[in-house]
């Protein structure tokens, strides 16, 4: 078996260009981050499992599930197992009568039936290598010290004379003369 990381599901995020979901799913013990675009169904059905809401009728997830459970095949894991040509690969991992079972999913399938059967989620390696992100070092400190301290004052007062300058060349009286030329007619 090739080497796998195991990931948690950190957040799902809308794509405010597109409103396309994004779920993030974060490397555990360790601030590497593998977002992954998924369907809004998808999405939808991920965040009512991890918010435990119940719902009247099972959702296609639930389905799964209890097809899986019928079928008394156990679930063990899901994975995201490559990336091709910008497109993830995922796959449900079960074991039925000590037989192991691979079931090629999308991994946003897969991550909606993790967080239903509480199973582990693990990442291929080298998917990890390649796709994954580390958030850069906070930078606000930096960008919250000046780059050259100002002279009390002296730059300001220089800002403001641009507006000052424009104040001053307006001719009030001249709109003020139009304006009660424009009420007698």
């Amino acid at each position: 078996m090739s080497e796998m990381v195991e990931v948690t599901i950190d957040s799902i995020r809308v794509s405010l260009m597109s409103q396309q979901r994004i779920v993030i799913l974060r490397e555990k013990d360790n601030e590497r981050y593998l977002p992954i675009w998924i369907g809004v169904y998808e999405a939808e059905s991920i965040t009512i499992a991890l918010q435990e809401v119940e719902v009247a009728r099972p959702l296609t997830h639930d389905l799964l599930k209890n097809v899986f459970q019928q079928l008394e095949a156990r679930i063990i894991r899901v994975e995201v197992t490559s990336l091709r040509d910008d497109t993830f690969f995922g796959n449900i991992v079960a074991e039925k009568e000590g037989k192991i079972l691979n079931v090629d999913a999308r991994p946003s399938d897969a991550l909606a039936i993790a967080v239903r059967t509480h199973v582990p989620i693990l990442v291929e390696r080298s998917v990890m290598d390649s796709a994954g992100i580390i958030p850069e070092e906070d930078l606000q400190e930096e960008s919250a010290v000046p780059a050259k301290p100002e002279a009390e004052g002296e730059e300001s007062e220089d800002r403001l004379s641009v507006f000052q300058d424009f104040l001053e060349g307006l001719d009030l009286d001249e709109t003020d003369s139009e304006d009660s030329e424009d009420k007698d007619h």
